[in-house]
């Protein structure tokens, strides 16, 4: 490797070798234990062929592994990444029905993300910190609940959010998706790849265990804290992922088959908005915690497709997300891996504000425009199932798409 005069592979090349390699290694035991014990003329022939094939595999992904991709025998694995390029972003901003280019696209988070600081910066100044919104950060940082106090503030915030939203009549919430959802402690492993709360019927809650470092331990607490967590419950369950799931487990469950991160996370991402225009956050503590999820998903837009234009670093990324969104470091690091670790699509991360952009203009469109009640609106998305947010858009208004139909609903104006 890397030895007469030829070139060393880089990291991500090695990553690559050692997927497909998994993959073959994979192959080969799996044809060989079907017939192994089962078929005595086999296992004699094949047994010691097969353990030395298996063997040499075996070496040859230890040594890519450490010394291509620097990924040492029982170590973290290091956060490669596999940008696809300007072309592969072309071809799934163009699946995605996105009539954008990914400097629009970049262009567009710039300016929510100004807009976030904005806002930061009228909390900031309300909560005694001026015009340093980072120290306000901080002080929302450290409002967080003790050990072993993080379900209890959980709960009540699912039901704080549930009230907010079948006060005002906004979305048909059925009481068996009240009852049904269920909270689970998210394991440390399972916290270094997902630092914050998942969620779906089961919200899985991020907080410290005994396990971990004090240092661990502070940065989960930190960035779980009461006032962060506010957004994130509702983006979870009611009227987020879990009221998302309930209704199309039962209404267009076929439509799963078009399935795409712009309905689902944007969905999550624009009641996060919309909350917020109905004046949900009551505090300025709150409006820190929710300004800086919203900045966060921002960020995500930014460094995601930067990364995958070659124009960012995984370093950079991490360093972008803590000197520029105020994350803990550990948090940044684990966010970062989640997005490049290949678990997700190159536009995943990015989805989470553009859907929710994309909903927030139909909303505005046709909810604004008198043509539907919020409720109509929001309980015909949810029985429509899943489907990139033009059709969404084309079913709402009853426009079937001719046979040359192309995506042009420019939902954001020309960001540029």
């Amino acid at each position: 490797l890397g030895g007469g005069g030829q070139t060393t592979p880089t990291p991500v090349a090695g990553l690559r070798a050692v997927r497909v390699l998994q993959s073959y290694r994979s192959s080969l035991g799996s044809w060989y234990r079907h017939y192994a014990g089962y078929d005595p003329l086999f296992t004699w022939w094949a047994k010691q062929p097969f353990e030395e094939a298996d063997g040499a595999l075996g070496l040859y992904l230890s040594t890519l592994r450490v010394r291509v991709v620097g990924w040492p025998e029982g170590g973290e694995e290091p956060i490669v990444g596999d940008p696809i390029g300007a072309d592969g972003m072309a071809a799934d901003l163009t699946r995605e029905m996105m009539p954008y280019t990914p400097a629009e696209l970049i262009a567009l988070a710039n300016e929510e993300f100004a807009w976030c600081e904005e806002e930061m910066l009228k909390a900031s100044r309300e909560l005694g910190f001026g015009e340093d919104w980072k120290a306000a950060l901080e002080h929302v940082k450290t409002l967080h609940a003790e050990p072993g106090g993080q379900p209890a503030i959980v709960m009540m915030l699912a039901h704080e959010a549930i009230d907010f939203i079948e006060e005002r009549g906004l979305v048909t919430v059925p009481p068996l998706a009240k009852e049904v959802w269920r909270l689970e402690m998210m394991s440390p492993a399972r916290q270094r790849v997902s630092p914050f709360f998942l969620g779906g019927e089961v919200i899985r809650v991020s907080f410290p265990t005994d396990e971990m470092t004090h240092d661990e331990k502070r940065m989960s607490m930190r960035g779980n804290n009461t006032h962060f967590s506010r957004a994130t419950v509702h983006h979870e369950l009611i009227p987020g992922h879990h009221l998302q799931g309930f209704m199309t487990d039962r209404y267009n469950s076929h439509r799963d088959l078009f399935g795409t991160p712009f309905w689902t996370e944007g969905w999550a991402l624009y009641w996060e908005m919309l909350l917020w225009d109905l004046g949900f956050p009551s505090t300025p503590e709150d409006r820190v915690g929710m300004l800086f999820w919203r900045m966060h998903r921002a960020a995500r837009i930014i460094f995601s497709l930067s990364f995958h234009l070659e124009e960012m670093t995984p370093d950079e990324a991490i360093a972008f997300l803590v000197d520029r969104v105020g994350h803990e470091p550990a948090n940044a690091t684990a966010e970062v891996r989640r997005s490049f670790n290949g678990s997700y699509s190159p536009l995943y991360q990015a989805a989470y504000m553009l859907g929710g952009l994309q909903i927030r203009s139909l909303h505005r469109e046709l909810v604004g425009g008198g043509r539907m009640t919020d409720r109509e609106f929001h309980d015909t998305i949810l029985q429509g199932g899943s489907m990139p947010i033009e059709m969404v858009r084309a079913r709402l208004l009853s426009a079937a798409p001719g046979r040359g139909f192309r995506a042009s609903w420019r939902f954001y104006g020309d960001p540029m």
